[in-house]
């Protein structure tokens, strides 16, 4: 059973639209979406939030549509975004003490040791704790309540390279029982090449290619020139791409 299936999905805004984007994340899998600013990765992840309404097309959820199933996709996703902030002066206790109710699989055992995991003191308030700490403490929500597909947008942005690789670490450990997955939407493409399994890239509103990250890039090995002193990258791949209009 796949993780996420997005299926032709279509959504139309004033002077854009996402068309016929499909692609499969795998359980145990974390897949880049990758993309220009505009090209439509936030639409994709919104609809698989469901925060707004697709156009047409299908998405599911480990195996079942939306319809019908709501509540149980609610509890099953975790949503982790760099951007994201709580009330700056609430302690973790108080905040992690109204989310758990939330969620009828909420484990408050499995909560406080993924807190003392991350080195997250409960007495905190939010606004001692450093950028990467809260997207730490966003991921022990996420894991406290059973997550099991993952949801990141951005949620290294502005972080140091250090904490940067340690979040990866994070992320890495969170697949490899095989039962979680992470949808990963991001421009810094180089922790993709350190954490991604497969990569999809969407490039104004239509999906341009998705894959098995080795395989993804050799499909684009024809943009490589004389030049490069080594395999390309998916930055490369991408200013390359967003220069020129082709076909893969």
């Amino acid at each position: 059973m796949n993780a996420l299936k997005v299926e032709g999905l279509a959504k139309s805004y004033p002077g854009f639209t996402l068309e016929g984007v499909s692609f499969t994340l795998a359980r145990g899998r974390i897949m880049g979406l990758i993309g220009k600013n505009g090209a439509g990765k936030t639409t994709v992840l919104k609809a698989v939030l469901g925060l707004v309404p697709a156009d047409g097309g299908e998405i599911e959820l480990l195996g079942r549509p939306r319809a019908g199933h709501e509540l149980e996709w609610k509890q099953k996703l975790g949503v982790v975004l760099g951007g994201i902030d709580f009330y700056r002066g609430k302690r973790l206790s108080v905040i992690t003490e109204v989310i758990r109710r939330f969620y009828r699989g909420w484990d408050e055992r499995a909560c406080r040791r993924y807190l003392d995991e991350f080195a997250l003191d409960p007495r905190k308030k939010v606004e001692e704790l450093s950028a990467g700490m809260r997207v730490k403490y966003l991921v022990a929500l996420a894991l406290s309540h059973g997550a099991e597909l993952f949801v990141f947008d951005e949620p290294t942005s502005g972080l140091d390279p250090v904490s940067r690789d340690e979040l990866l670490t994070i992320f890495r450990a969170l697949t490899a029982d095989g039962t979680r997955s992470i949808l990963y939407s991001t421009h810094i493409t180089s922790d993709l090449e350190k954490c991604a399994d497969d990569i999809t890239y969407i490039k104004d509103g239509r999906l341009l290619s998705s894959g098995e990250k080795s395989v993804f890039l050799r499909s684009f090995q024809h943009l490589q020139t004389a030049e490069d002193t080594g395999p390309l990258t998916l930055e490369d791949i991408m200013v390359r791409t967003e220069r020129r209009e082709f076909h893969v």
